[in-house]
């Protein structure tokens, strides 16, 4: 399988993901309010995720991740769509996100000292669907084998999209990371970049250890990349430290903009006194992180931000 990310850092040292989806289509005037989140949007108003797609781009982003974080079957399902009717949303994600990225490239303006940016197509975490907060614990109460069936429909649907890759995202937990691994070996599937949610600098959010997390993802060639996203900033120089000690393998950062949030009430409680996103950000790579982006609350700016910071 071709390695598009490889690819890409063999000609620019950094790829640039961009930033938040839901927390910022929030601060255009949505409501989100749903346990679809962004992905009723795919539905009720595909051109606002369009808009936020493109001011991605234009504010530098090399990489736009698809609004199917919480598109799943079961999910959708829930909410009186038939399988069919899923299957054409789940792909419209993917399929939105590369309209976008050719109608910005069609204008030269735009291809000046850049690579052509490319999607990557999320997958969600099995507590996103519980939309109780246990993508932030991993307290699921369910098997192995059954997350490899919860994510599998979904997953096949999007590699059919042809994204250039998967984003594995926001994994709370270690059992779901080798399920989506089993689950793509399985399905021969595109590349994919595995990125879990943590609790501090050596813990992702269920206890367990990213350092050995890390370690075993480095064995499997359908991981690309590997790393930490939806993350308090401030614990993502060490994280990356953690797994750069056991694989060559390149990192992914997109943490949240800092703060606390409720997995119940979905808001969020700003933490004041910290460092910009962008100086964060330049600790992130001097520590080995190689795709950088932002998660909750970062803004088209702050992407803007981290495009000039990192390719001078």
């Amino acid at each position: 399988m071709a390695d598009v990310i490889q690819a890409y850092l063999e000609q620019q040292k950094y790829l640039i993901i961009d930033g938040a989806l839901g927390t910022e289509l929030e601060r255009r005037g949505c409501s989100l309010d749903d346990p679809l989140w962004s992905a009723r949007l795919l539905t009720d108003n595909p051109e606002m995720i369009a808009g936020v797609h493109s001011d991605y781009l234009h504010a530098g982003a090399d990489c736009l991740i698809t609004a199917s974080y919480q598109a799943t079957f079961q999910g959708l399902a829930r909410h009186g769509y038939t399988k069919e009717q899923s299957q054409r949303l789940i792909r419209f994600s993917v399929t939105l996100a590369k309209n976008m990225i050719d109608a910005f490239w069609a204008d030269p303006a735009n291809r000046v000292n850049r690579l052509k940016p490319l999607v990557a197509a999320s997958v969600g975490p099995y507590g996103a669907f519980l939309a109780n907060g246990s993508e932030y614990t991993g307290d699921y109460g369910i098997t192995e084998d059954e997350l490899v069936e919860f994510h599998r429909e979904r997953l096949k649907t999007l590699v059919l999209a042809e994204p250039d890759l998967l984003a594995c995202e926001t994994l709370p937990c270690f059992a779901e990371a080798r399920a989506l691994v089993r689950l793509m070996e399985d399905l021969d599937t595109i590349p994919a970049w595995i990125s879990f949610s943590a609790r501090d600098g050596r813990h992702i959010n269920s206890k367990e250890s990213i350092r050995e997390c890390a370690q075993w993802l480095d064995r499997k060639p359908c991981v690309a990349a590997l790393g930490i996203n939806c993350t308090d900033p401030v614990h993502v120089a060490s994280l990356v430290k953690e797994i750069r000690s056991v694989t060559d393998k390149p990192i992914v950062v997109y943490p949240n903009k800092g703060g606390v949030y409720d997995g119940l009430t979905k808001e969020w409680t700003p933490k004041l006194g910290q460092p910009s996103f962008v100086q964060m950000a330049a600790q992130w790579a001097k520590q080995g992180a190689r795709l950088i982006g932002g998660c909750c609350q970062t803004t088209p700016d702050d992407i803007r931000g981290l495009a000039l910071a990192l390719k001078l």
